[in-house]
């Protein structure tokens, strides 16, 4: 399949690769990017030997937001023009966060306004530390609408608080204390710690993943109560139960690996 604003490498079966490629306006995204970012995920998501995806992208910057030229039409939309552009936008993200394998974020240069729902809905990010982050929007008169969500579950209310209202620009190390980035690089060991945090995902177990990323969604901010506590026993019952749960045990006994380290012939 072709697209006009990202790339898409295959380097394996189990590794999809998705590059926004627009580097020559750092990457702003425009109608044309949202969509084929929601096609492209929403195609990952149907494919069951992905085993994780990397987001990065070309040129200078990971994300400046929103392309001048889209911004420059949409000040002549209509309310319901507005609303439906906007719904774009909420389901891109939407459709990269409920992809059910690990999304590891390579994230340099600016990431601003609508880049950091890039960033945010990435389960692991690393950062090179010569980057900048900025939540633009009200500086522009807006808000960061449809990125909330996902911006604030990983840099967290309090900072959210902060950066929504003052628009600010803050660091890759700011980024990483307040939760936002998981790991800050030197920009000439950016690539090789993304290759390493890689092959670090591709030791696990494939179903274990995955079950892993929805358990967090399951679990996240439910009480601890009754209901609770059966389930999460119910599921490690169950992948204890299951073939690669036996697969798992048995080769860490035995002092072998695991079946899904075999290469495939």
């Amino acid at each position: 399949m072709s697209y006009t604003c990202i790339e898409v490498r295959h380097p394996s079966p189990e590794r999809t690769e998705v590059w926004l490629n627009r580097p020559e306006v750092r990457n702003a995204f425009n109608d044309a990017m949202i969509a084929e970012l929601t096609q492209a995920f929403a195609q990952i998501a149907r494919d069951e030997r992905v085993r994780l995806v990397l987001l990065a992208a070309h040129g200078k910057a990971f994300c400046a937001g929103a392309d001048l030229n889209w911004m420059r039409a949409m000040a002549d939309y209509s309310w319901e023009q507005n609303r439906a552009d906007a719904q774009g936008l909420a389901d891109m993200l939407w459709t990269l966060d409920q992809c059910p394998v690990p999304i590891v974020g390579r994230l340099q240069g600016d990431c601003y306004a609508g880049g950091m729902g890039l960033a945010a809905v990435c389960d692991v990010r690393l950062a090179s530390a010569s980057m900048q982050f900025c939540l633009s929007e009200a500086r522009l008169g807006l808000m960061p609408a449809t990125i909330s969500p996902y911006v604030l579950r990983a840099m967290g209310a309090s900072a959210a608080r902060r950066y929504f209202v003052t628009a600010e620009r803050f660091s890759a190390a700011q980024a990483q204390a307040m939760g936002m980035v998981h790991e800050v690089c030197a920009p000439e060991a950016l690539d090789a710690s993304v290759e390493a945090m890689l092959e670090t995902l591709v030791q696990n177990g494939p179903a274990a993943v995955r079950l892993c990323k929805q358990l967090v969604r399951d679990v996240e901010a439910r009480p601890i109560d009754d209901q609770l506590r059966a389930e999460t026993a119910r599921r490690i019952a169950d992948i204890r139960a299951s073939a690669e749960g036996k697969e798992g045990l048995q080769s860490f006994l035995n002092k072998r690996p695991p079946n899904w380290l075999i290469p495939r012939a």
